[in-house]
């Protein structure tokens, strides 16, 4: 019988909690990894991918909003070819 080992998936909550907690840095990195049971690697990219989309919370108009407009437009072009 054969072991496979299936990848983990994590939420983007817990990514966010782990990041979080990474960036108060209360506790060290292999702190953190034994805690959550993930690499330290692992939580350094949570952590840079979590800085580095902080900002888009702060702009005005976010790109999901972007794209409802252009799937709104495209209904409405749709609908009068009806």
């Amino acid at each position: 019988m054969q072991n496979i080992k299936t990848r983990r998936k994590f939420s983007a909550d817990f990514k966010a909690k782990v990041a979080i907690d990474a960036i108060k840095e209360i506790q060290t990195l292999p702190e953190l990894s034994q805690k959550y049971e993930i690499s330290v690697q692992q939580i350094k990219n949570w952590k840079k991918e979590f800085l580095s989309g902080a900002s888009s919370v702060f702009e005005k108009e976010s790109k999901a909003s972007k794209l409802d407009a252009s799937h709104e437009s495209e209904k409405q072009q749709l609908y009068s070819k009806i």
